[in-house]
């Protein structure tokens, strides 16, 4: 049964089970039907009738919405997750600074996760992978807090160009590991998200090669997979284990409010983050840490037409950016200019008082190919002084 269906019949259930209920409370009330609003409703015993329901309060912080979601506790007891449990939990400090870090993401990936009806515990993945951190690189050439590979991260449509990686991108790199997930899972494995996760680290050969060694309906505890994917499922499912009873661990999680900790500002011309975090105040430190994707120091909408920003620090940037005029790399700042037959790079720098390297870096590009309709971000006060 898949992580899916199983969740769908206890949610089935639960509706059920709710509606015996009211209907019972309707019942005693002598009302065949309740009534839309509360103030109609029934008191049951001297109280409200809500009262009746015990609703649990929802909660504040962002580990007891995870454990509210954890779908796969049921493993925690096999060997191989016990070894990583005994691993982790013997360097509490370990767990407590990488959990830490989450605290940005943390929130906003567990509402990407719920949006995709998708077990919590892979909320917990870049705790394996990056250790919870964005910048994170490997030997091999993986990047990012989900440690894409380059070709896997192309194919999943993360840009790369030497003034931005959305493999370090937190937004899009999310977005892409949670449909590289769930689609080796429908295409490979009949929704089997543990035989998924295994293929996200091996990759789909590795497992499937493995799969016909132990028969085609084994699951991922079954296989003979190399030692880092015989691993990786037991450290992802061991962390869980932790963090759903930290105190058993001896664990100290840091809290962490289950609230957005950033909001995305939609940014149409380039923008340094300096001066970005200037109009937005906050430390430049602060928003180049929510945004690790930009790698030269200026934001360009051509990579990615948003920044993320303290979710207390938006609206100030918002209104900030409607009256300001732009970072300036001259006097006048920087204005549109659509490419037309004949232009080359060389050519529209000359004739805009620029040089060449400084509108690769403003427009993102990578070579000097330009194509036709194209816009490119020029300085303004030569553009102004050209039409004159």
């Amino acid at each position: 049964m898949t992580y899916r269906t199983h969740r769908r019949l206890v949610l089935g259930l639960a509706v059920t089970l709710l509606g015996l209920s009211l209907a019972a409370a309707g019942a005693q009330s002598g009302n065949p039907r309740l009534s839309a609003t509360t103030q109609d409703a029934t008191p049951l015993d001297g109280g409200h009738f809500w009262d009746a329901l015990a609703l649990e309060p929802q909660p504040s912080d962002v580990w007891s919405r995870l454990r509210g979601q954890l779908a796969w506790q049921e493993k925690i007891d096999h060997p191989r997750v016990q070894e990583w449990i005994d691993h982790y939990s013997a360097s509490p400090h370990n767990v407590e600074e990488i959990t830490e870090r989450a605290r940005p993401w943390m929130s906003w990936i567990l509402d990407r996760l719920q949006d995709r009806d998708l077990p919590a515990e892979i909320a917990l993945l870049p705790f394996v992978e990056s250790s919870f951190d964005p910048t994170a690189g490997s030997h091999r050439g993986a990047r990012g807090l989900w440690q894409f590979m380059p070709r896997t991260g192309d194919s999943l449509g993360l840009r790369r160009n030497r003034h931005y990686d959305g493999r370090l991108d937190v937004v899009a790199s999310t977005r892409a590991a949670l449909d590289y997930i769930e689609q080796q899972a429908e295409r490979w494995y009949e929704g089997d998200l543990l035989l998924s996760l295994a293929a996200y680290n091996a990759g789909a050969g590795t497992v499937n090669r493995a799969r016909r060694a132990a028969g085609a309906d084994s699951d991922y505890w079954a296989l003979n997979l190399p030692s880092e994917t015989m691993n990786y499922v037991p450290k992802l499912l061991a962390i869980a284990a932790i963090i759903n009873e930290p105190e058993r661990y001896g664990v100290a999680l840091p809290e962490i409010e289950d609230a957005p900790a950033f909001a995305k500002v939609t940014v149409d011309r380039p923008l340094a983050l300096n001066e970005a975090a200037r109009l937005a105040g906050v430390s430049h430190e602060t928003l180049t840490a929510l945004n690790p994707g930009v790698l030269n120091g200026s934001h360009n909408p051509a990579n990615t037409p948003v920044l993320l920003v303290p979710s207390d620090n938006a609206e100030r940037l918002v209104a900030r950016l409607t009256r300001s005029t732009p970072s300036l790399a001259t006097a006048g700042g920087w204005q549109q200019y659509v490419v037309r037959r004949g232009d080359n790079l060389s050519a529209i720098a000359s004739r805009f008082a620029t040089s060449v390297s400084q509108l690769r870096r403003r427009n993102g590009l990578d070579d000097d190919t330009l194509q036709v309709g194209q816009t490119l971000h020029v300085p303004a006060q030569q553009l102004a002084a050209n039409r004159s």
